[in-house]
């Protein structure tokens, strides 16, 4: 067990990306329909385009939700000895640029700490940044903690 803890350790600082995803309207739609969240810049086109957006953009939310689907495709050692992971929160979490409606994003992850908080279970701590391919600043920036037992 120390050897594959060793193995994570050794992670630590190590940027790995996501599959690209697209994100379109129809998925934007859908998550207006389940958060009930039907504000004009998510899904009237015609109205988003008079904006300085020029569009419609994801809700920051629904850039945030898809972190899971992006981390499951992050290549990473692996992990034999885990019973089970959890979700354990996110700290800090920041919007920085919009999603249009159309546009690819990818998650860029970088692990940063793990420490045993118990024996055999420990946290991870990750950096995570959603990138939106041909733009400079990310849509989102956040740490996300996760909990895992071995």
């Amino acid at each position: 067990m120390r050897e594959w803890i060793d193995a994570l350790r050794a992670e630590i600082g190590v940027a790995r990306h996501s599959d690209w995803m697209r994100v379109d309207q129809a998925m934007i739609d859908r998550f207006a329909d389940a958060t009930l969240d039907h504000q004009f810049i998510h899904v009237d086109p015609v109205r988003a385009a008079a904006t300085p957006l020029g569009g419609t953009i994801a809700h920051g939310f629904l850039t945030l939700s898809l972190l899971a689907h992006l981390q499951a495709s992050i290549p990473r050692p692996d992990m034999p000895a885990i019973r089970m992971g959890l979700n354990y929160g996110l700290d800090r979490v920041r919007f920085i640029h919009p999603v249009r409606s159309g546009s690819r994003i990818r998650a860029a992850a970088t692990l940063v700490a793990i420490e045993e908080v118990a024996p055999g279970q420990f946290q991870q701590t990750h950096e995570f940044a959603v990138e939106i391919e041909g733009v400079d600043k990310p849509a989102l920036v956040a740490t996300w903690l996760t909990r895992f037992m071995i």
